[in-house]
């Protein structure tokens, strides 16, 4: 398992309450798990989202394809002016 940091923006910073919060997951998949337990909102509108994994663009993979390191950073970004 990989101990990080999960950042959000706009409306998923509304979503999740928080701008940002401590996770521990070894897939992207298992971390969207984690995040949209128990919070409707959120996992309605992540997803919407794109994700950044230490500033690299995940695009199209397969979150379970997208294994996180110790000290990673996820970024999830709602689309932005309506995209």
């Amino acid at each position: 398992m990989a101990i990080g940091k999960v950042r959000y923006w706009a409306a998923a910073k509304d979503a999740a309450g928080v701008p940002e919060e401590q996770f521990d997951a070894e897939t992207l998949r298992d971390l969207m798990s984690k995040i949209t337990q128990d919070r409707a909102e959120l996992a309605r509108v992540v997803q919407r989202c794109s994700f950044l994994v230490d500033g690299a663009p995940v695009g199209k993979r397969a979150h379970d394809e997208v294994i996180l390191a110790d000290g990673v950073t996820v970024e999830v970004l709602p689309p932005f002016a309506g995209g």
